[in-house]
């Protein structure tokens, strides 16, 4: 096979099935929580004072998502699934940590989810740093201190400040070398010659706890520091490389063949070899109890969210599934799936803690279908995790070939993907091939085709509650048609492209910025204004 795509070689399952995070949004709050944890590693001291400069997406969004609390919450050193991120702004004050936000606007030529983070630590030392965030919690840092870098985080990473002079890229390869660190990948980037310079290293496994005083020590070198991408496999296992068994579907129903083994095996393979057995065992099992919780808490306790727009909605929907209208319409399962799905949103919406799957705006899809088919079919637990691995197979690919984004790529990439891993995840429950999964995949990805991202006051509330229930109709309705022995004409890497290409087509309005779609209608604007939470 070829050399597989960085993403693709050390994304973890559960960074597919996860983070596991506080709600509302994966993008707005994990990834942007994530991407000030990771800038304040930039800095030796205490963060003391930090201005947020919000750009797109984030700019007109922010209150909304609570990606102003999560981005707080990254400096303070929370992790996605802290629920303190909701007290993100008392804890600022409590631990002297002045914060303000800088509301840029719109700038085509950047990431719709972009922040610029300025920070000064209790030494006097300042960093700048920018952020964005790529959908699912996943991100990435594209500047600091003014000179384009792409820092990943996919890899164990070591960054290096330094003068841009000859024979300091030497010295600390040489050091490295002493130190018996393996580079997988180095990168240099300055902002001219014999000025600013900083380099990247992205090692085959962390570094022992020697290796940055050294590094600090050489001549030219201004700052060293390891960075840790939370979430990511080297975080989980440092120094575990995965022998990947595909990197597109047409490779995976390959390896399908060649082992004899479903899709969900296949992904177990693979994640613990990237991440070991242990971990990934004890991951899938949180995964599995908090997908669970969030299936059920909401429908038999229902709150309303912070926007106040949606709550209780799937205790009524679950009130369907004892009476004729169930049977009428729907069906008793695919009632079930839906209410659950509903209620994933509901608990998202009240800041609660959810699996991002394989984002948070879409996050109810793929448990309320996988739970709701394994009850009646009274699967046991191996059965529900093997799914929930199929699912996350086809979210990988998904992710690394195209997008899960609302703010790139629309709804469609972020209830489509799901409704797209929830039916591979079906037609695998009810004992159909890698083939029929695939093509499942691909039927639902299609009918979700142009899907857009309108969310009214940029909430994770209206609509896409009621899209989560569309998602797990268009992933039953997928599987079935597969398992019936229909076919998908166009195959499902293709339809992966067809996908992104599309939501690159879609105007920004109708990428999650709530300025176009059902966002801007006369009802939604009239209910937002008397929300309040966006000030």
């Amino acid at each position: 096979m070829a050399g597989k795509p960085q993403t693709l070689a050390t994304t973890s399952a559960f960074e597919i099935l996860g983070p596991v995070m506080v709600g509302p949004s994966s993008s707005h709050t994990a990834g942007a929580l994530r991407c000030a944890q990771v800038a304040a590693s930039l800095l030796e001291g205490r963060i003391t004072k930090v201005t947020f400069g919000l750009w797109n997406s984030f700019a007109h969004t922010y209150r909304g998502h609570g990606t102003d609390r999560a981005l707080v919450a990254g400096i303070l050193g929370l992790d996605t699934d802290d629920e303190n991120i909701k007290q993100a702004f008392d804890l600022a004050r409590e631990q002297g940590l002045e914060y303000h936000f800088d509301i840029k606007g719109d700038d085509a030529s950047i990431h719709p989810n972009t922040v610029d983070i300025d920070m000064v630590d209790d030494t006097g030392a300042t960093a700048q740093v920018r952020g964005e965030s790529l959908g699912g919690g996943k991100m990435r840092i594209s500047r600091i201190n003014g000179v384009g870098v792409d820092i990943s985080g996919m890899y164990p990473t070591l960054f290096v400040a330094h003068k841009d002079v000859p024979g300091v890229l030497a010295a600390l390869t040489n050091l490295l070398a002493y130190a018996h660190v393996n580079i997988a990948f180095c990168r240099t980037y300055r902002t001219e010659v014999g000025g600013q310079a900083y380099s990247v290293f992205e090692t085959d496994g962390a570094s022992d706890d020697t290796v940055v005083p050294m590094l600090r020590k050489l001549d030219n070198v201004d700052y060293a520091t390891f960075i840790e991408l939370p979430g990511s496999a080297s975080s989980l296992s440092p120094g575990v490389s995965a022998k990947e068994i595909f990197d597109d579907g047409e490779q995976l129903l390959d390896a399908c063949e060649e082992l004899g083994l479903s899709i969900g095996a296949i992904m177990a393979v693979r994640e613990a070899r990237l991440t070991g057995e242990a971990h990934a065992v004890a991951a899938m099992r949180r995964v599995l109890d908090v997908m669970r919780e969030e299936t059920t808490a909401p429908i038999a306790n229902p709150q309303r969210s912070l926007g106040g727009l949606i709550g209780g909605e799937a205790k009524l929907v679950d009130a369907t599934g004892r009476n004729d209208l169930s049977t009428s319409l729907m069906g008793a399962v695919q009632t079930d799936a839906v209410a659950r799905a509903m209620a994933v949103l509901e608990r998202s919406a009240t800041m609660g803690v959810i699996v991002a799957a394989p984002t948070a705006g879409s996050a109810g899809v793929v448990p309320g279908c996988v739970l709701a088919l394994a009850d009646r079919l009274q699967l046991d637990d191996e059965q529900v995790m093997d799914a929930l691995y199929c699912a996350a197979a086809i979210g990988l690919n998904l992710t690394t070939s195209a997008c899960v984004a609302g703010a790139e790529g629309g709804c469609q990439a972020e209830v489509g993907s799901a409704a797209a891993m929830a039916a591979a995840a079906l037609v695998q429950m009810l004992g159909g091939t890698p083939e029929q999964a695939l093509d499942a995949s691909s039927i639902a990805l299609s009918n979700l085709l142009g899907l857009v991202c309108d969310p009214v006051g940029g909430l994770v509330e209206v609509p896409c509650q009621n899209r989560n229930a569309i998602g797990v109709a268009a992933a039953f309705s997928s599987a079935q048609l597969a398992l019936a022995g229909i076919k998908s004409l166009v195959p499902f890497d293709q339809m992966a492209h067809v996908m992104l290409s599309v939501g690159h087509a879609l105007p920004a309005t109708l990428r999650e910025t709530a300025k176009g779609g059902i966002a801007q209608a006369p009802a939604a604007l009239s209910a937002c204004a008397k929300c309040g939470v966006c000030g």
